[in-house]
């Protein structure tokens, strides 16, 4: 069916929760979906607009659409990018499902390439969910706004023992009370006389406590780990120059350090204990318990720790875990050639959109250029007495709240950019490289990429169980189909 026979639907969504202010107004979203029609000569059988979230399925509009697609009032979609049309797997799997049952046979999106092949379907998938995931699950917006709370010096959480939270100033201050008792803790530690247990007994004595509870042995780990101490804010893997007092010095800290590597390495020694990869990163299926390595007779063996009940599973040998890792890996890898080809037309997406919000800036700007003008006029008609000086002030209000408005979103397209395409270039990027991981055979290496992209491993009968994070998930059904397809064996 050709374009110029086939009807479309076409679709505009923006909510008014949504924090994504480089998505286009509905306004700005109907201009440019018309235009790309009218240039791709495509036939708009109804035009739906609507103001609603896609986080969760059940809108009315949409609804009414897919209803009509269903009934045959039209076989095509045009909207602005996947995510207006769904946030949500279920609105993506209806619309995934018409598309397999020949119901829409063209999706056209401005700022998306899509074909209805296998491939183009689970490029598909991913483009409906990359903004629930990446956008609204990390809080990207509210993280924006702590990086730059770091970058500031500022900690932007709950103030470490020895501190206090002024929540007035929005700053963090030492504690008077036990910001002494916690320079003490490193002091103490720092001569290699205090053992964690007979240290933690000391201090918690002379007072050293968190909400009138006593410290754990833990606590003061964290503690004698924290560099905040010296100045230095760390958090989520990245370091930050705080703005902070220090209680210790860089060299009190780092001495802390040293006899804490010491002593790790003195008890290991003791209890015979070894670097093993798996240890205490599963746990058992049966009893909750962590899994532990040992090695019998020059095989490593891993089994469950049966620390709270006994339990009836059996041990496992280490090379039977690294093949089930690496199998996994295999089934959450891209194929190269899928890879290359969804970076390509991630990079033509990121054109598209960048020209089209530069016409959407563009557009702002001559807003302002026109605001201005009346602001002028404004003044001669007051000038020739045509206004009195109080419709002058009223109206020119109205006009500076508007310009303000307008200069607003010209600088969040200037400051941010659009980088909705970035999480999923990320994504395909690391995709394509897990499968070369998988093949190198670094145990220690595949499990911090199994880590990264599941949750909640636990071995049970002698295999792994696990749970793989969006869009991981996604991935691995989609390798299992086409294994299915081809009469191979899916990996699960």
């Amino acid at each position: 069916m050709q374009n110029h026979t086939m009807r479309y639907f076409l679709y505009a969504r923006k909510s008014t929760d949504e924090a994504d202010r480089q998505v286009l107004s509905i306004e700005a979203q109907l201009t440019e979906l018309r235009d790309y029609a009218r240039k791709e000569g495509f036939v708009i059988a109804k035009e739906f607009i609507e103001s609603k979230t896609a986080k969760e399925p059940g809108r009315e509009v949409f609804n009414e659409m897919v209803a009509g697609l269903e009934q045959g009032a039209a076989h095509g979609i045009v909207a602005w990018h996947p995510d207006r049309l769904a946030r949500n797997s279920i609105d993506g799997g209806r619309i995934i499902y018409l598309v397999d049952t020949a119901k829409i046979l063209e999706l056209k999106f401005p700022t998306f390439w899509f074909d209805p092949t296998p491939q183009g379907k689970f490029m598909l998938s991913i483009a409906f969910g990359q903004s629930k995931y990446f956008i609204d699950n990390l809080a990207e917006n509210v993280k924006r706004g702590l990086r730059q709370k770091l970058r500031n010096g500022i900690f932007p959480a709950l103030a470490p023992i020895g501190y206090k939270n002024d929540t007035k100033n929005h700053t963090i201050v030492v504690d008077p009370v036990l910001a002494p008792l916690v320079k003490r803790t490193f002091e103490l530690y720092a001569s290699g006389r205090y053992p964690i247990r007979d240290l933690r007994d000391t201090m918690n004595g002379l007072g050293l406590k968190r909400w009138d509870k006593d410290l754990s042995n833990s606590n003061y780990q964290k503690i004698l780990k924290n560099p905040f101490y010296y100045g230095v804010i760390r958090y989520l893997g990245e370091y930050y120059e705080g703005k902070h007092t220090p209680l210790i010095s860089k060299a009190l800290y780092d001495k802390c350090q040293e006899v804490m590597t010491r002593k790790s390495r003195h008890t290991h020694a003791q209890k015979g204990l070894k670097p093993y990869v798996y240890r205490a990163a599963f746990r058992c299926a049966e009893c909750g318990c962590y899994i532990t390595t040992e090695t019998q007779k020059g095989h490593n063996y891993l089994h469950c720790t049966k620390r709270k009940t006994p339990c009836s599973q059996l041990f496992v040998r280490e090379e039977v875990i690294d093949a089930q890792v690496r199998e996994i890996l295999k089934g959450v890898s891209l194929p190269p050639a899928l890879a290359a080809e969804a970076l390509d037309n991630i990079k033509k997406e990121k054109l598209k959109a960048a020209q089209a919000g530069e016409r959407a800036a563009q557009n702002l700007r001559d807003k302002i250029d026109i605001l201005n003008q009346r602001m002028n006029a404004l003044l001669d008609m007051v000038l020739s007495g045509q206004l009195t000086q109080a419709e002058y002030s009223l109206k020119k209000r109205s006009f500076v709240e508007e310009k303000k408005e307008i200069e607003m979103k010209l600088a969040a397209f200037a400051r941010q950019g659009d980088k909705r395409f970035e999480p999923v270039r990320a994504f395909y990027q690391s995709a394509s490289h897990v499968g070369e991981a998988a093949v190198s055979g670094n145990p220690a290496e595949n499990l911090q990429i199994l880590k990264n992209i599941g949750s909640n491993l636990i071995i049970g009968g002698k295999r792994i169980s696990y749970k793989l994070s969006f869009p991981w998930e996604k991935l691995q059904n989609f390798n299992a189909a086409a294994a299915a397809a081809k009469g191979e064996k899916a990996i699960s």
